[in-house]
C-alpha cells in the first residue's frame, strides 16, 4: 500500500488576549449568511435594548468594507483617540461604546478598498488594541458570508454565541443553512435567528401585509432547533429614526436582548462544566 503523503497538523490558532485597558465580560457576534438583510440593524438594536437593561454595552463594527454602525448611531463626526498606549472607543448618547474603522478616517465616504488579510488584521486590532473599559457585552456586527473576516472573528475574539440575522425570501434556507453550520464548524452555539423585513403594516387598514411572501422562518428554525428571536417589520418611521442616528430612540420590546444575554453566558457555563469533564444527560420524560 503507498504511503500517505504528510499531512500538517492543524491547530486552531490561539484566542487573543484582552489588553490591560479592557475587561469585556461577554462577546456576541450578530452574523448572516449575505449582505442585504439587516445585520447593523439587528447589531445596533440588541446593542440599544442590552444597554436599557442597565447592561455595559459596546460595538465592535468588524464591517470593515461596509460600516454602518457610527452613522446608525449618530456619531459619524466623532473621532477616535488615543487613551494612553491604547485607542478609546467613541461613545453614544446613551454611553454605548463604538469601534468602527469609520471613525478612523478622515471622509467617513471613502471606500476601503483593503485584502482580506489586512480588513483581517483590523479586526483583530479593535480587540487588541482599543482601551473597552468595564463591557458586560460586546456586539461584534460581522460582515455577511463566511470569508476572511468572520474566521478572524470566531477564531480570534471570545465569542460566546452568534445571532443570525436573515429575510423572507425564498434564498433564506441557504442562508440560514450557510451561516449555522459555519458557527457548528467553529463550535460556537446559535443563540436564535431573527427575521427582518418580516412584513409590513398597513398604514390605512392596519392589516399585516408580507411583502416578501409567507415566512418560513419558524419551520426553518425548527429544523435547526433554534430560537425565532424576533420578526421585524418594515417600518417606516423606524427607518427615518436611523437614516438620521437615531437608533437609541427606536421603541423598545422589537429584540429581547435580555434572552441572548443569558442564553450566552448559559452557553459559557455548559461549556466550561464540558471541558471539565462534566456529561450532559437528557433528562428523562415525566412519568417514566
Amino acid at each position: 500500500m503507498a504511503e500517505e503523503p504528510n499531512m500538517v497538523e492543524r491547530t486552531e490558532p490561539a484566542k487573543l488576549e484582552q489588553n490591560a485597558g479592557s475587561n469585556v465580560k461577554q462577546v456576541i457576534g450578530i452574523m448572516s449568511g449575505k449582505g442585504g438583510v439587516g445585520k447593523s440593524l439587528v447589531c445596533g438594536l440588541l446593542a440599544v435594548e442590552a444597554q436599557r437593561k442597565g447592561l455595559k454595552v459596546g460595538i465592535l463594527d468588524a464591517d470593515i468594507t461596509g460600516p454602518s454602525i457610527p452613522h446608525m448611531f449618530g456619531i459619524d463626526n466623532q473621532r477616535i483617540t488615543m487613551m494612553g498606549k491604547f485607542l478609546a472607543p467613541a461613545i453614544t448618547s446613551t454611553g454605548i461604546k463604538v469601534m468602527s474603522i469609520n471613525l478612523m478616517m478622515n471622509n467617513p465616504n471613502d471606500p476601503v478598498i483593503w485584502r482580506g488579510s489586512l480588513i483581517a488584521g483590523a479586526v483583530s486590532q479593535f480587540w487588541t488594541d482599543v482601551a473597552w473599559g468595564d463591557i458586560d457585552v460586546l456586539f461584534v456586527d460581522m460582515p455577511p458570508g463566511t470569508g476572511d473576516v468572520p474566521l478572524t472573528v470566531f477564531q480570534s475574539l471570545p465569542i460566546e454565541g452568534v445571532v443570525i440575522v436573515t429575510s423572507p425570501q425564498d434564498l433564506v434556507s441557504m442562508i440560514v443553512n450557510k451561516a449555522v453550520k459555519m458557527a457548528d464548524d467553529m463550535h460556537v452555539p446559535v443563540l436564535g435567528v431573527v427575521e427582518n423585513m418580516s412584513y409590513l403594516v398597513c398604514p390605512h387598514c392596519g392589516e399585516r401585509v408580507e411583502v416578501f411572501g409567507k415566512s418560513q422562518i419558524h419551520d426553518i428554525a425548527k429544523e435547526h432547533d433554534l430560537k425565532v428571536l424576533a420578526q421585524l417589520p418594515i417600518d417606516s418611521k423606524m427607518a427615518e429614526q436611523i437614516d438620521r442616528g437615531r437608533v437609541e430612540d427606536v421603541p423598545e420590546g422589537l429584540i429581547d436582548a435580555k434572552q441572548v444575554v443569558e442564553d450566552a453566558a448559559s452557553a459559557r457555563v455548559r461549556d466550561a462544566l464540558a471541558s471539565g469533564g462534566f456529561s450532559f444527560t437528557t433528562a428523562p420524560e415525566a412519568g417514566k
